[in-house]
């Protein structure tokens, strides 16, 4: 019998961010016939598929999901009153799988046995746990780049180097398998009436910023579909997540106008719908990339990590959204008065009119390029040309 001729080894980092985003990719290339192994520990690759938002069932059921053995790890609840909103709490994990540097190796070399080609995919972070591919002799590997301008000049310089420009890679067609309710709400409301308001699975509001956050929404008069949950711990399924207390009466008050959502919600179909008209973001990349897709702007309010950048593209760059709170302020909390401020001159002026306006030209922009014949498109068939070769 011949031996199959290439399979690839997805390898994402043990955050949601990066699972998500990778478990999109695997499916990308899946959809080429191409059989994709997605690795990591069992408790993240059962996160990864618990939270499928927008992905077809079909072509989840086509990805292997490898379980490697990780050691114990601790899975502390995350601070919600810290100034500073870097998830401290999900440390312990991320120590944990750079740990697996040996078990990946004897697995990447049992594929290599399996396949003529292997390639392997991996987060940036995870280079210490890949790092043994190069003695694999049919391993190829492709760490995900961060700036496409420099690779270009690298590659001038060693020819035998590419690099692709696939984004994004949600899909445009988000399937429809399951629905929330808070899908049924938007239902009832005018088009681009409600903003969306969502920090991100890695960030923890304490009580007083949640308190002037919820007085801010009422006070703005505007609809709004809130998702109010806790940051996520290094298991997402061990032991008791806080629920965090709004102010007395509040959902009552604003019932019909506002809704509060504490379970896990689906964000590409909540943006994609046509009752959003706005998003309340962390700006944390995945995100910034799935408003951009859908067209809806943007209310940035920058956490940490790359968020205060993604906010400058965000708003000064693509001029597709306003900002919330400037860094510089990051341990200051936001007033009322801010946010109601704020909201109403995305929602309901004719400033906010033509900053959706722009974000859905850039949207229509976007998608073409994922389509047939589209840049992004072709970047994705080049690739897999080449993994095939």
């Amino acid at each position: 019998m011949e031996q199959p001729q290439v399979s690839v080894i997805i390898v994402p980092f043990p955050a949601q961010g990066h699972l998500n985003q990778l478990l999109q990719l695997s499916c990308l290339i899946s959809s080429y016939g191409i059989p994709v192994y997605y690795v990591g520990s069992a408790v993240h690759n059962r996160q990864a598929k618990a939270r499928v938002n927008g992905l077809n069932p079909l072509d989840i059921a086509k990805i292997r999901f490898h379980d490697i053995p990780t050691p114990p790890f601790a899975s502390p609840p995350p601070d919600h009153n810290s100034p500073n909103k870097f998830p401290t709490q999900l440390q312990p994990a991320m120590y944990a799988m750079l740990n697996l540097r040996k078990p990946f190796s004897a697995y990447l070399n049992e594929m290599s046995e399996k396949f003529k080609r292997v390639i392997i995919i991996y987060d940036s972070m995870m280079a210490a746990v890949v790092q043994d591919v190069a003695t694999v002799h049919n391993a190829e590997s492709l760490i995900e780049a961060p700036y496409m301008d420099l690779l270009e000049k690298e590659n001038n310089a060693e020819k035998n180097r590419k690099s692709w420009a696939i984004g994004p890679i949600l899909p445009t067609k988000l399937s429809s398998a399951s629905r929330h309710k808070c899908l049924d709400w938007l239902d009832k409301h005018e088009p681009k009436s409600v903003i969306y308001v969502s920090f991100g699975t890695t960030v923890s509001l304490s009580d007083e910023q949640i308190n002037e956050l919820a007085f801010g929404l009422e006070q703005s008069k505007v609809k709004f579909l809130w998702v109010l949950r806790d940051a996520d711990k290094g298991d997402v399924f061990d032991g008791h997540v806080r629920r965090a207390e709004l102010p007395t009466g509040f959902e009552k008050r604003v019932e019909g106008v506002g809704m509060v959502v504490r379970d896990w919600a689906p964000q590409p179909q909540i943006l994609a719908h046509p009752s959003t008209g706005g998003y309340m973001s962390h700006c944390g990349w995945n995100s910034c990339i799935e408003s951009i897709t859908m067209g809806v702007p943007i209310a940035a309010w920058p956490m940490h990590s790359d968020q205060p950048r993604n906010t400058s593209l965000i708003t000064d760059i693509l001029k597709m959204g306003l900002v919330v709170r400037e860094w510089k302020q990051r341990m200051e909390i936001v007033k009322a008065s801010t946010v109601e401020n704020v909201v109403r001159r995305l929602m309901a002026s004719e400033e906010g009119d033509e900053i959706r306006k722009r974000a859905e030209e850039l949207s229509a922009t976007v998608r073409q390029a994922t389509q047939e014949g589209g840049a992004s498109r072709l970047e994705l068939d080049s690739f897999i040309a080449h993994i095939t070769r």
